[in-house]
């Protein structure tokens, strides 16, 4: 009998580059989950141990401690990382200021492929038309920053701690963070998502939570109501739904109180990680976005579409994509004298 022949009769699809990145990027979520929780299962028992143990004797002789120098000081290093306190960033002045913001939204990318057990573990709202931006609200006053970290409006809102007339029973040290599209048209900021709360911070909850706690906590604080002399402009919040089949033809063809500019995608275990992540994608077409393709200033199709494309070390052409995607190659020689030529035009100006 001739032994069975376990070979598939089909070669298996290769997986793509961005689902293989959504996975890294679980992995790295729940490596990140399981440090936090050694860490501080490490801390509280030596805690308890170094309570248990009986105190032991001082020694006579002294010792001469040396001051280790510092490597960098508190605000230099707080700047770098996305914990640093945005009470702290808030007193952060021009370029540095509209660095660190720049820095702070999560931002998705385009959908190249059909993710994995979409109807799952994903999540889809459409996209409101206009500016992203992020709101902060503390100290009695709000602030929202557009993705290049410039200050698009500063007012007073029903947020909490968003206004010195509101929430004077909270904590003056607390504060909010949401991740918002302000909607000319109506004058509205359209929160699709939460990083922090009351000084509670999101950034490590998934998705889901963060959804969950966006439409219940949002609400309450009156921030939906009509503008009024203390709550300059309107908050609210953006339909989610399930990526089923149902959900997504809601969100595709279903009626909303602002223009569309195309579908995001949420993964529900996806943490708040600021930058490009695979686990946030946008998809547009024609039928839910006015901004499919470019137009100029009169909102007219250009005859000519245009990309912006950034030259590598090694004279590569390439998208900003992770990873970047090559669209050609420009030689040596060639790259030496364009630079020779801008040095000189500078020199000029």
């Amino acid at each position: 009998m001739a032994p069975h022949d376990v070979r598939r009769p089909f070669k298996r699809p290769a997986i793509s580059d961005q689902q293989r990145r959504r996975d890294l990027s679980l992995l790295r979520q729940a490596q990140n989950r399981r440090d936090a929780q050694h860490q501080a299962r490490c801390l509280a028992s030596s805690v308890l141990s170094l309570q248990s143990q009986t105190p032991e004797p001082v020694p006579e002789f002294e010792i001469e401690l040396v001051e280790e120098p510092e490597s960098q000081s508190e605000e230099e290093s707080g700047t770098l990382t996305k914990d640093l306190d945005v009470r702290q960033a808030s007193k952060l002045k021009g370029a540095e200021a509209r660095k660190w913001f720049a820095a702070q939204l999560m931002l998705p990318e385009w959908m190249i492929d059909i993710p994995d057990r979409l109807t799952h573990d994903w999540y889809v709202l459409a996209r409101p038309a206009g500016k992203r931006c992020i709101v902060v609200s503390s100290n009695g006053t709000t602030v929202s920053r557009l993705r290049n970290g410039s200050v698009l409006h500063h007012f007073p809102s029903a947020l909490p701690c968003g206004a010195r007339s509101r929430d004077q029973s909270g904590s003056s040290q607390s504060y909010c963070i949401l991740d918002c599209i302000f909607h000319e048209s109506d004058q509205t900021y359209y929160v699709i998502d939460m990083a922090c709360w009351r000084g509670y911070s999101l950034y490590d909850c998934t998705a889901e939570f963060r959804f969950f706690w966006l439409n219940s906590k949002l609400a309450e604080t009156g921030a939906c109501d009509s503008p009024s002399r203390y709550h300059k402009f309107r908050f609210s919040s953006v339909p989610v739904f399930n990526c089923d089949q149902s959900g997504l033809y809601a969100a595709y063809t279903g009626v909303v109180s602002y223009v569309k500019d195309g579908l995001l995608f949420y993964n529900k275990h996806a943490h708040y990680q600021t930058g490009n992540t695979p686990l946030a994608l946008v998809w547009k077409d024609e039928h839910c976005s006015q901004y499919v393709i470019d137009t100029d200033s009169k909102g007219d199709i250009p005859s000519q579409q245009q990309v912006v494309l950034e030259l590598q070390d090694d004279g590569k052409l390439s998208t900003s994509d992770d990873p970047a995607v090559n669209f050609g190659c420009l030689d040596r020689e060639f790259i030496q004298k364009v630079c020779f030529i801008v040095i000189i035009i500078n020199a000029w100006i």
